[in-house]
């Protein structure tokens, strides 16, 4: 898991680079032809990685409910993000994966509520969900490319 895990603190430090690189008004911008702005892509990777590795094995998550409700898997960006709320999914990027690899290494998942996932593969463990996590930031990368373009 410890490849895995490089993996995703590495695609948090690409995500990381936009947050610092673009203005707020960039990031928060929503192209003709797309539904939600750079910001959005960044902080729902935050959102899914905690609901699908804590929140399905039954345990606390480390953001907030608001966060969730509004970056959760169907939501979709419904105004303009602030200079603080960047600050705060930018903090997240990196002491949630850095908490749940440590949690991981302790034993702390001892239990998983399978869930199949929107490609039609069923997690059924946590590392399932870790490694599936990595294929799904990939995939909001990828949109967060595109959008640069646009912005």
């Amino acid at each position: 898991m410890k490849f895995t895990f490089d993996i995703t603190l590495k695609n948090r430090a690409i995500f990381k680079q936009f947050l610092e690189g673009f203005t707020l008004e960039q990031l928060n911008k929503v192209p003709e032809g797309f539904s939600n702005n750079i910001f959005w892509n960044v902080a729902h990777t935050v959102v899914t990685q905690q609901l699908l590795v804590y929140k399905l094995s039954g345990l606390p998550m480390a953001v907030s409910d608001s966060l969730v409700e509004a970056y959760k898997k169907g939501t979709k960006t419904e105004g303009d993000a602030s200079q603080a709320e960047v600050d705060e999914i930018k903090d997240l990027l990196f002491t949630t994966i850095n908490k749940t690899e440590e949690d991981y290494k302790k034993g702390v998942f001892k239990s998983y509520q399978e869930y199949t996932v929107s490609t039609k593969s069923t997690l059924t463990s946590v590392e399932d969900a870790i490694e599936f996590n990595n294929f799904h930031e990939g995939i909001h990368l990828g949109y967060i490319l595109a959008l640069k373009k646009y912005v």
